[in-house]
């Protein structure tokens, strides 16, 4: 194929990465998306884990924000929980061992969160898998990551279902 002719596909139907990706999320299955998700964020292409992390939770309701804070606390563990500093969301979990409610998450700062996905992704790395698996459930939020990392999630699926 030459340059012409991948040129010609887009003047025939320009590539809306978003629309792709709605389409593809509804056909696949939810591990196949939440792997692709995880391989998105281990990407060298894609911003680091703590800023995607960061722009999901901003992109997320109040309830879908409780439930990743859920799965980012039990990564990092008490001891670097308490090191979490004076902002919001370490004055919360001060001492705490509940869950948080969502109106609680609400009032987190997507800034914090991104400090915390950092910490979690140093302590265990598979919550990476975790945070995919979770978002998988929830594609139309994953949007928020924007064009970039869509098209890598959408090459790495393909790449996927090819196997």
């Amino acid at each position: 194929m030459n340059v012409m002719d991948i040129l010609k596909s887009y003047v025939d139907r320009p590539t809306d990465t978003e629309q792709d990706f709605d389409e593809v999320s509804r056909d696949v299955p939810q591990e196949a998306l939440g792997q692709g998700l995880a391989d998105a964020f281990r990407s060298d292409r894609t911003p680091e884990f703590g800023s995607m992390v960061g722009s999901l939770f901003g992109g997320s309701n109040p309830q879908l924000r409780a439930g990743l804070l859920g799965q980012l606390i039990s990564a990092v563990g008490p001891s670097l929980i308490a090191g979490l500093g004076s902002g919001a969301l370490g004055r919360m979990l001060k001492g705490r061992t509940e869950e948080i409610a969502p109106e609680d998450a609400a009032q987190i700062d997507p800034e914090e969160v991104r400090e915390l996905a950092r910490a979690a992704e140093k302590q265990d790395p598979a919550i990476m898998d975790r945070v995919g698996a979770y978002y998988a459930k929830h594609p139309e939020v994953v949007k928020v990551l924007g064009g970039s990392a869509l098209a890598i999630l959408l090459g790495q699926l393909a790449g996927r279902m090819k196997r």
